[in-house]
Formats: C-alpha cells, sequence, structure tokens
C-alpha cells in the first residue's frame, strides 16, 4: 500500500528541504529514506521511551527494505539535552564512521531532534540529518527550521547552531500513542500560529479544539499542515532569527522559557506547557501596557484550558516571584546591547517585537499578577 501524504518545501538558498505529513508514513518510507542516501549509511539516534514504542516498527520496516541502522540511544526527558550527551553521541558517530554524506536521523520528539541536529552539525563540520518526530509539538515546531541547541546550567538552548535538517517525515498516526498531556503541550504549539498572526487559524482552533483531541485525523493534519507552511515561510524569510522575521515565533517563549528554568527544566512543567503560559502572560501584559484590546489574553486562556494546559501562574507547581522569573530572562538568546526584546501582541493575529520595553515594568506586572492569583 502506498502513503498518500502532503509536501511542504522550506525554501532556503542552498538548505531547501521537503517536509512529508501522512498517516502511516513511518511505516512505508524506506524508498524516501533510501533516496537522499544511495551510498551512504544511516545512524539513528532515538530515546528510552521511543526506542520502545516506535522503534521497532521503522526498523524492522527498513530492515525489510535493506537499510541496516546503526542506534544510540538517550535517556528520555528534556535533561539528556546535556554536554556529556552530546559527548557520548559524538564519540560514538566517530566510532561508528560517520562521514559528511551519511544521515544521522533523529527519531524522537524535541530534545532527540534538538541534540542531534546539533552533533551533527558538528561532527566532520557537518553531516546530513533527517528528522522524524514523534511528539506534536516537535512535528508542528522544533524540527522545522534548523535550530539545534543543548541546556546550560543558565538556561535553555543556549549552546547551539542552525543546522537544516535534508528532509522531515512526519506520522500524525504516531500521536495516538501519546498521553494527553504531551499532545496538549504540542498544541499549544498550533494556536501560537493563530496568534502571530493568523486570526482566522486561531478561531479555527477554537472550533475544531475537541475534534483534534479526540484524535480526527483530517482535523490533526489540518493543524500540522497549516502550522508548519506557517513556520517554513518564516523560516524561509529569516532562516537565522536575523532581520527579525523569525523572532515571531518565540511568542510565548520568553516568560515560558524563564518558567522552565524556575521548575528546572523537567517534567513539572513541559516546554509546551511553558509557551501556552507564556503566550497568555505576553497577551496580558500588552494589555496592560494598552497595546492590545481587552480580554484578548482571556479568549486565549478559555481555548487552552480546554486543552488542559495551564493558563495562570498559580497552576504552575513552583513558587517564583517576578525578580527570580527576570533573573532567568537575562540570560535569553535574544538579548541585545543589554536590552532583552518581547513579542508582544496589538490584538490577536497581530504579534510584534517590542525592542523598548522597560523590564522593571516586567517585573512589576509579573508581582502583581501572582499577587492577584494568589487573591483569587
Amino acid at each position: 500500500m502506498t502513503v498518500s501524504y502532503e509536501t511542504v518545501k522550506v525554501a532556503l538558498d542552498g538548505n531547501s528541504y521537503d517536509i512529508l505529513i501522512g498517516d502511516g508514513l513511518i511505516a512505508q518510507c524506506a524508498a524516501i529514506i533510501k533516496d537522499k542516501s544511495r551510498n551512504g549509511k544511516f545512524l539513528l539516534i532515538t530515546d528510552e521511551n521511543v526506542a520502545q514504542h516506535v522503534l521497532p516498527k521503522l526498523k524492522n520496516h527498513l530492515e525489510t527494505h535493506n537499510i541496516a541502522l546503526e542506534i544510540f540511544t538517550l535517556p528520555a526527558g528534556e535533561k539528556a539535552k546535556s554536554w556529556a550527551n552530546l559527548e557520548q553521541i559524538c564519540e560514538w558517530l566517530i566510532e561508528k564512521g560517520a562521514e559528511r554524506q551519511d544521515h544521522i536521523i533523529a527519531l524522537g520528539g524535541g530534545v532527540v531532534g534538538d541534540i542531534t541536529g546539533f552533533a551533527a552539525h558538528i561532527i566532520k563540520r557537518g553531516c546530513n540529518f533527517i528528522q522524524i518526530p514523534t511528539t506534536l509539538l516537535a512535528q508542528v515546531d522544533s524540527s522545522v527550521g534548523g535550530k539545534t541547541a543543548i541546556n546550560s546550567k543558565a538556561g535553555k538552548n543556549l549552546i547551539g547552531a542552525f543546522h537544516q535538517p535534508s528532509l522531515i517525515l512526519i506520522d500524525p498516526m504516531l500521536l495516538d500513542s501519546l498521553p494527553p498531556r504531551e499532545i496538549a503541550a504540542g498544541f499549544a504549539e498550533i494556536v501560537k500560529y493563530g496568534l502571530i498572526q493568523d486570526a482566522a487559524f486561531f478561531n479555527w482552533c477554537c472550533m475544531a479544539v475537541e475534534k483534534f483531541f479526540a484524535g480526527d485525523s483530517a482535523t490533526r493534519i489540518h493543524a500540522i499542515t497549516t502550522s508548519i507552511s506557517t513556520k517554513a515561510a518564516i523560516v524561509a524569510a529569516d532562516e537565522q532569527e536575523r532581520n527579525g522575521a523569525r523572532a515571531l515565533l518565540n511568542l510565548g517563549h520568553t516568560f515560558g522559557h524563564a518558567l522552565e528554568a524556575e521548575a528546572g527544566f523537567g517534567d513539572i512543567l513541559l516546554h509546551g506547557e511553558g509557551v501556552a503560559l507564556g503566550m497568555i502572560l505576553a497577551f496580558r501584559y500588552s494589555e496592560s501596557c494598552g497595546l492590545c484590546p481587552a480580554h484578548q489574553a482571556d479568549k486565549i486562556a478559555s481555548l487552552l484550558a480546554k486543552a488542559k494546559l495551564p493558563t495562570r501562574l498559580s497552576d504552575c507547581p513552583i513558587a517564583c516571584d517576578g525578580a527570580s522569573l527576570i533573573g532567568h530572562m537575562m540570560h535569553d538568546k535574544k538579548m541585545n546591547a543589554g536590552k532583552l526584546p518581547f513579542l508582544l501582541a496589538r490584538n490577536i493575529g497581530q504579534a510584534f517585537l517590542a525592542h523598548d520595553v522597560d523590564i522593571d515594568s516586567v517585573k512589576k506586572f509579573l508581582d502583581t499578577r501572582i499577587a492577584e492569583e494568589k487573591s483569587l
């Protein structure tokens, strides 16, 4: 049986590649993968959870078509994006004789994709790699665009490089095995695309949320395809985040990364959960500054609450204040000449990058918000 799939092209000068989206694609991808490398090897990196639930199907399919895999398995979780694990991956790749024409396959969520892409960038000064994202968040966001990184003690994704994949294969059927919390985390990134520049898509998300979480295939494929088509266009306009266009994709991330850092980059607060709350905070701060009409944040919170995502700071099982969160923000990669730009909004679908935000006003806003929630 031949699987039908949609194709989204990421059009970059010298680095263009295709994203293929289709139900059942992981069990029918041998010809596609083999076409990427006539003579090279395939070295696959995954994590313990994916190795148990997804890898056997892919491995059996590829071996049936005479594609052998060398496999490296990481521990699961955000903390796997470390110097120690990067070193182990690189030494393993060298031991296995990785060459520049070979393809390193990232099979997993955003953690696996980030650290695998970074390893592919630095081994032999750059090897090919293929993304096969297995979580919704990776399928709609982190696998696309070439951002690769590991975390440092100071913050998230502070050590990394841009390294574009040569192919991305997205199989929405893989989502059927994910826990609801992981699906919700990815849904936050889907909503983000509506908030930054597509109010109609945000409204569609509001109408389609129940069908999406019920597992309706057409709804999920539309959400994934729309999201990555938006990201592909933004990445094409600003591949390495130089002219400000790509910065739109960071809506909610400045607040969200600070919350993740405060939570210790673990399972206490997933990345998508931090982004969900971060987007609401970005809109509430915009409203407090008179930049955005009132009650837009409430509309966003209402939608995200249906996905069982955190919508208030008190929903996070961490104790924090404005000063602690600002402290984390000051390590943000977007810092420029000691100033931290913020993604704010003029309305739903109208995000913009503000370079003149008074950091003390953000601290005061956060402290006020925390106090208000305690009084509810």
